[in-house]
C-alpha cells in the first residue's frame, strides 16, 4: 500500500533495536527513495542514509558543508518510500551536545530509526582519509548523553575515528567512554585489518558493533559473514548504490554524446513497467479513486429543518 496510508508499525528506533537484537544486520546505504525501495525489494530489513553519499549526490564533498535541513529532505523520502528504519550519518551532531540533542529530534521527526554521530572536529573528512582531527573524548561522551536524553527510541551509535590517529588503544578507551554515556552501539572507523576487528570486539563484549565495508578505503574487504564471525552485529555498504548508479550515469552521458541516441543503452536501463512497478503507481491511482470518490451523508446524522 502506497506510503500515504496509516501505519500501524512500532516507531523506527523499536524496529532498529529488534534487528540487532534478534540477529546479525546488513544495511546497504540508499541515497534516495528509488534506492530504498529497491534495496527493500531485496529483502533488506534496514538502509543506510551516508553523509558522503548525500553530499556527493548534491555535487560537493563530504566535509561538513551538508545541513540538518537538507538531511532531512533525504530522509523524509527514505523512511515514507520503503518504510524501513533509516540508520542516517548525523557526522558530528551539527555542533555541541544542544545541537546534537536538536539533531536528534529533527532525524526521529523524519523517520530515522537510528542515528551515528562521530568524534571528528570541523571541517571533517571521511573516515579513510588522512590527518581526521579529533573531540576530546569527553567532549563526544556529552553529545553522546544528550542524544540518548534527547531521543524517544532512536538507537544512538557513537563513532569513533580514533584507530588512525591514536591508535587502537585509544579508540577503545574512547568506546567505552562512549558506551558508559549511553550509546547502543559503536562504529569503530577505518580499521585496516581481521586482528584489530578481532581485537576490538573481544575487548567489548557484550557492546553492539557496526562495521563499515567502504570501497576503495582502508579496510580490506570482508564479506558480512565474516565480519559476523569477528564479533560485529551490523555492516553497512555506505556509498555503494551511488557509485554504481553515478557510473551508469556516465555510461549513459557518453553514449548520448557519441551516438546522440540512447538506444544502445536501453538494455541498462530500467524499464517503464519496473519503475511504474517499484514506486506502486497503481496503488496511488486506486487510493486516490477511493478517496475521490462522492460519498453523500447519511440522514441519520442530519439534523431536519
Amino acid at each position: 500500500m502506497p506510503y500515504l496510508t496509516r501505519s500501524d508499525n512500532l516507531p523506527a528506533g523499536e524496529r532498529f533495536r529488534t534487528l540487532v537484537e534478534k540477529g546479525f544486520v546488513q544495511i546497504p546505504g540508499a541515497h534516495n527513495g528509488m534506492a530504498a525501495l529497491q534495496a527493500k525489494k531485496e529483502g533488506f530489513e534496514a538502509v543506510y542514509l551516508s553523509g558522503a553519499a548525500m553530499t556527493a549526490s548534491m555535487g560537493f564533498p563530504d566535509v561538513g558543508l551538508i545541513t540538518i535541513d537538507q538531511v532531512v529532505f533525504f530522509l523524509t523520502q527514505i523512511a515514507r518510500s520503503s518504510g524501513l528504519p533509516v540508520l542516517v550519518d548525523a557526522d558530528t551532531g551539527f555542533g555541541g551536545t544542544l545541537n546534537t540533542m536538536h539533531t536528534v529530534r529533527a532525524f526521529e521527526d523524519a523517520g530515522a530509526g537510528a542515528i551515528q554521530i562521530e568524534d571528528q572536529l570541523l571541517p571533517k573528512k571521511c573516515g579513510h582519509l588522512n590527518d581526521k582531527k579529533l573531540v576530546e573524548p569527553h567532549e563526544m561522551a556529552a553529545k553522546v548523553a544528550g542524544a540518548v536524553a534527547a531521543r524517544r527510541s532512536l538507537y544512538v551509535i557513537a563513532r569513533t575515528d580514533a584507530v588512525a590517529s591514536e591508535g587502537l588503544d585509544a579508540a577503545i578507551e574512547r568506546a567505552r567512554l562512549y558506551v558508559k554515556a549511553g550509546a547502543d552501539a559503536i562504529f569503530p572507523e577505518a580499521l585496516t585489518s581481521a586482528d584489530m576487528f578481532r581485537e576490538f570486539s573481544s575487548r567489548l563484549p557484550g557492546v553492539p558493533l557496526l562495521a563499515n565495508m567502504t570501497e576503495f578505503g582502508r579496510t580490506p574487504f570482508f564479506t558480512a559473514a565474516e565480519f559476523e564471525e569477528m564479533g560485529f552485529r551490523m555492516v553497512i555498504w555506505p556509498v555503494s548504490s551511488l557509485r554504481v548508479a553515478n557510473k551508469a550515469q556516465e555510461r549513459l552521458y557518453a553514449a548520448l554524446r557519441r551516438d546522440g541516441s540512447s538506444a544502445l543503452v536501453l538494455d541498462q536501463m530500467q524499464t517503464r513497467a519496473e519503475l511504474y512497478d517499484l514506486i506502486d503507481l497503481r496503488g496511488f491511482e486506486a487510493l486516490d479513486n477511493s478517496i475521490a470518490e462522492t460519498v453523500l451523508p447519511s440522514l441519520n446524522n442530519q439534523h431536519l429543518a
